[in-house]
């Protein structure tokens, strides 16, 4: 598989567990923490994308000339 295909996994995973998570904390009254859950997984999300968007913007550049 390519480097493509796993960081869908990666964020697929992430999502699931993200989402597991949340409701179960959810339905046991810990609105709270769950919200600090869903937080914490659009975080980890997010810098595990950092690297390929600073790719794609480098890619931009070089394309245009910039």
């Amino acid at each position: 598989m390519g480097t493509g295909v796993d960081l869908i996994f990666k964020i697929a995973g992430i999502g699931i567990i993200t989402i597991i998570l949340f409701q179960l904390l959810k339905n046991s009254k810990h609105e709270e923490l769950a919200l600090m859950i869903s937080i914490t997984g659009l975080v980890v999300v997010l810098l595990i994308l950092i690297p390929e968007i600073n790719l794609l913007f480098t890619t931009v550049k070089t394309l245009f000339g910039l």
